[in-house]
């Protein structure tokens, strides 16, 4: 099985650290290339000139491929470096230096743009640190509160939340109502309820109410803590992959040396045979396989692969994400912010008496507009995108965990979740089957009502549905995503399996997953994983990262999704766009084909030559210019690549 390296730059460049030295490298590289060959098109200047420009450009690029190829062979390895460095010697043994430099240069852009992805990893894990608080407000036995580094806080402690910050550990509500935004842990598309005896999770955003809480886990055990240690157990995890030119630069390489050996020695030792002549043909052997051809197969289809995603606003960071992408077989997504549109919107208004929809619209939103609540700005901005004219409301009283009153037309009305409807005494079976139809379909209601007062018996007005709902595009891109070649695509959602069920039969999706943690997603990709061997994982939160990083080709939504997603991802749909998959995955596909049809074609050529060469018919100059020729054609197939439609 095989899946992309951890470190590509470290690999097959020989660098952890310092893109900006890399870079500049490489640019020396395509620089004085590029300079050799304007000298010698135009016919400008001494050839010594040209020459100079060709040894300084392959030495720039050669820092990056030339060192790791010594230490493949040190440790017995014959790879990609090493089969660059023979082409390379080789080239400039037959006198082809514009030839060396220009697969130096082109080698080692492709090694440059792998390279991108080698620190993701450290990045991400800094991300995540910054969402929990370093500082936690205690709570003294005797009432007293003050400011404690949270590594210094005991399981058991009482700590107090302040509306609007950030929860700095896990632990269980004692006192307090409020909402809270698990999003960046669990992902949930709304706000979570939370009052005594519930957990509340490091990470996440108490939105309304104080909170007290008693400490449940320490600062390295917390959910967050256990993502961030995820995330590089993942990454450790995460079995390598060779290149498929890789694997076959292990067998040709070695195969090659191995042939010239035997020329070079087998003639004169057992047919006494001269020295000097076998010892020419197997130096011949060597300059006609010198693998130029070869070698440029890989970097510029890989180079023009990922050009033309970059086109189409896909992000890939690395050729052997680009190979990879287009093997896989099953794809794991998130739910809210890439199945869905990541906000909730009114999907339903159901009116219960004499009011009109707008009439009902108009009451909900001049309550509603004292709240920055999601569920409740949903509210305002259907009210405004129907044009309803609203006021804002007087009196108004934020209820927590259920809703808010306020004076609309001079009467006290409510808005609020199922529990204050059955607070205001205002219930009855009809609504009651209205309510438990919407929540069925995973859904979150706000019931408006006239508040009991005086003579008035008080009453539901209406029941306003509203849900996170499908991202437009989701629907084609399934279909699309299955016809590229995917076998199976699942939702893995943090959101409730009602939620997460309802949300799947929407988009198609061919099965949904729901109330997972970020480990449990973790758990879910690897069995895919065991199951399919190619598997691929789309999301944009910090919840997601730990399944990115263990799927064989992490997608994150590059616009919308946190800097977590995107860093531990190996590819970004800068656009946002899920369509964009099945296109990354079939120009992957055309890739990894142009990749073994120029090797193919490559090999054909010089075997033929090596046969004619040897049997007299052909000199090396003709071999020599055939390579050349092979060259070329490589260059061009490979280039394809670029103007590659949708079908590659």
């Amino acid at each position: 099985m095989s899946h992309p390296e951890k470190s590509p730059s470290s690999d097959h460049c020989g660098h952890d650290e310092g893109s900006l030295p890399q870079g500049l490298l490489v640019a020396v590289s395509g620089i004085l290339t590029g300079a050799g060959l304007v000298l010698g098109w135009m016919d400008i200047g001494p050839e010594w000139l040209q020459t100079t420009a060709f040894a300084i450009a392959t030495l720039a690029g050669g820092l990056l491929v030339f060192p790791a190829a010594w230490k493949a062979l040190l440790s017995r390895r014959l790879d990609m470096n090493v089969l660059m460095t023979v082409a390379v010697a080789g080239a400039w043994i037959i006198g082809e230096h514009g030839e060396a430099a220009a697969v130096v240069f082109l080698f080692s852009l492709s090694e440059l743009l792998e390279s991108w992805a080698a620190t993701r990893a450290r990045r991400a894990v800094q991300a995540l640190m910054e969402l929990s608080p370093p500082t936690a407000i205690v709570i003294a036995a005797d009432g007293t509160e003050r400011e404690t580094a949270v590594v210094d806080i005991a399981i058991g402690t009482e700590i107090r939340i302040r509306s609007g910050s950030r929860v700095p550990l896990d632990g269980e509500v004692i006192s307090g109502n409020s909402s809270v935004d698990q999003a960046p842990i669990t992902g949930e598309s709304v706000p979570v309820e939370k009052s005594p005896g519930d957990p509340v999770f490091a990470g996440t955003v108490n939105q309304e109410g104080s909170l007290t809480v008693r400490v449940t886990k320490t600062a390295g055990d917390s959910t967050l803590a256990r993502i961030i240690q995820l995330v590089g157990e993942a990454e450790e995890q995460k079995p390598p992959t060779q290149r498929w030119v890789d694997r076959f630069a292990s067998i040709y390489t070695p195969l090659v040396f191995i042939i010239a050996i035997m020329i070079a020695v087998i003639p004169p030792l057992l047919m006494g045979q001269p020295w000097n002549p076998w010892i020419y043909r197997a130096l011949v052997l060597l300059v006609i396989a010198c693998p130029c051809a070869l070698v440029i197969a890989t970097p510029v289809s890989i180079v023009s692969g990922l050009t033309a995603l970059a086109r189409r606003g896909v992000l890939v960071k690395g050729g052997i994400y680009l190979e990879a992408v287009g093997k896989l077989q099953a794809l794991a997504v998130d739910k809210t912010g890439t199945i869905t549109q990541g906000k909730p919107e009114v999907v339903g208004i159901f009116p219960l008496g004499n009011l009109s929809v707008d009439e009902i619209l108009r009451r909900a939103a001049e309550i509603n507009t004292h709240s920055e609540h999601p569920l409740a700005t949903a509210i305002v901005s259907a009210a405004r995108a129907r044009n309803v004219a609203f006021a804002s409301a007087e009196d108004y009283v934020s209820i927590t965990g259920q809703g808010a009153q306020a004076t609309v037309d001079g009467h006290p009305h409510f808005i609020g979740n199922h529990k204050m409807a059955h607070e205001a005494g205002v219930c009855s079976p009809e609504i009651e089957a209205i309510m438990s139809g919407i929540e069925a379909k995973g859904q979150s209601l706000a019931v408006l009502g006239h508040l009991p007062h005086g003579d008035c018996k008080g009453e539901v007005l209406g029941i306003i549905a509203i849900a996170d709902t499908l991202r437009p595009e989701v629907i084609e891109a399934h279909r699309k995503i299955h016809e590229a070649g995917v076998r199976k695509v699942i939702m893995l959602s943090g959101d409730n399996q009602h939620t997460a069920s309802a949300i799947a039969k929407q988009a198609g999706i061919d099965e949904a997953i729901g109330d997972l943690m970020p480990d449990q997603k973790v758990d879910h990709v690897k069995k895919l994983v065991a199951q399919y061997t190619h598997v691929g994982m789309i999301g944009d939160g910090v919840n997601d990262a730990p399944a990115l990083a263990i799927a064989s080709v992490g997608f994150a939504m590059g616009a919308i999704g946190s800097d977590t997603a995107i860093e531990t991802a190996d590819i970004a749909l800068m656009k946002d766009d899920l369509t964009k998959v099945a296109e990354a995955i079939l120009v992957g596909k055309s890739a990894l084909r142009i990749i073994r049809f120029n090797v193919t074609f490559a090999l054909a050529v010089k075997a033929l030559f090596i046969i004619l060469a040897f049997a007299g018919a052909a000199g090396l100059w003709l071999a020599i210019l055939a390579d050349t020729g092979a060259t070329l054609l490589v260059i061009l197939n490979s280039l394809r690549l670029l103007s590659s439609t949708q079908k590659p």
